[in-house]
């Protein structure tokens, strides 16, 4: 029997001539958020059975408060890395870390606040009761859900990102009702929030942002938690999802990709800057976490920036050729 994830892979990989008939020119399948989990396009889009929309937020912090209408569920899916703080009235759902890929679930009629410490980027799924099975709804087994790093929730929400304003809606329609079987059949375990306790957190993410650029040991992070390796190490990828290399290389990649977006560096140069002894190694990394080569990402990560700026400030492009330097 196939899993959530095999099965998903499966449409994923379906021909794109046999999904993309039915795109919709008329709006778009993923709708914008013009405030968090406030949809923009009006009512209709608020009313529809499914509803997935993206939130976008470039501000260092930002604070929310939502509540889940009765009739439906809310799923965030993390785009990008981002530490959060949930709560509802005095009680933490969760503080700490989200990878990307990190699923949570608010259930209906729920009231849901967040602080988001950094420019953060979401899928927002609100799908309505009726997708889910009755005995899935029974308790709260689906309210205040985190599931760190989720791998079906990552491979989806890669999948409609992929396609951008594109995405046709029977195809993004899929794509939920996939989420909501896999929220459905699982029988997930509740997250260890904050399992290494906050002021050890603190001091080993503070240690890895000023000592990044060079080799770190697990029995040098252990320390400066001051727990055993094999204790640290546990506690560690409870609170953050990943474990203590991981989280060292995503930190790494994370660095580079402002590097890479700011200045003109040579990719060779940008590698050694952030902690990698040779360019190759850097480039089979950032591809496997960001899922481009550094020089790609660099292209498209300029596009991305002329095209939000007007017309008054676009200059041409000084020094280095960009496409020339991604050729090299």
């Amino acid at each position: 029997m196939l899993t959530d994830l095999q099965a998903a892979r499966a449409w994923i990989e379906i021909p794109a001539g046999y999904r993309d008939h039915e795109v919709s020119h008329k709006a778009h399948a993923i709708a914008r958020e013009s405030e968090w989990r406030q949809i923009s396009g009006g009512p209709d889009a608020a009313a529809a059975d499914i509803t997935i929309s993206r939130w976008d937020d470039l501000r260092d912090t930002s604070s929310h408060t939502a509540t889940t209408p009765g009739d439906r569920y809310f799923i965030g899916i993390a785009l990008k890395t981002i530490r959060a703080k949930l709560s509802r009235e005095r009680q933490i759902i969760f503080d700490g870390t989200m990878p990307a890929g990190t699923l949570y679930v608010s259930a209906p009629s729920k009231p849901l606040s967040v602080q988001f410490q950094g420019p953060c980027a979401f899928l927002h799924f609100h799908i309505c009761l009726d997708h889910l099975p009755a005995q899935s709804l029974a308790g709260d087994g689906l309210n205040d859900l985190v599931l760190l790093r989720d791998p079906l929730a990552a491979e989806l929400a890669k999948a409609l990102i992929e396609h951008g304003d594109a995405t046709d809606h029977q195809f993004a329609r899929c794509i939920a009702q996939t989420l909501a079987m896999h929220l459905a059949r699982l029988e997930m375990p509740r997250a260890r929030v904050n399992a290494l306790p906050k002021w050890r957190l603190r001091r080993v993410e503070q240690y890895i942002a000023d000592h990044f650029d060079r080799c770190i040991s697990l029995s040098e992070l252990a320390n400066v938690a001051g727990l055993s390796r094999m204790h640290f190490a546990a506690q560690f990828r409870a609170a953050t999802g990943y474990r203590p290399r991981e989280y060292l290389l995503n930190h790494r990649i994370e660095h580079a990709k402002t590097l890479l977006a700011t200045t003109e560096r040579p990719l060779a140069e940008i590698a050694l800057a952030v902690g990698f002894s040779t360019q190759a190694h850097f480039s089979t990394v950032f591809k496997r976490i960001s899922g481009q080569t550094p020089a790609r990402w660099r292209l498209a990560s300029t596009g991305e920036r002329r095209e939000i700026e007007s017309p008054a400030q676009r200059r041409p492009a000084a020094g280095r050729d960009w496409g020339a330097s991604a050729a090299a």
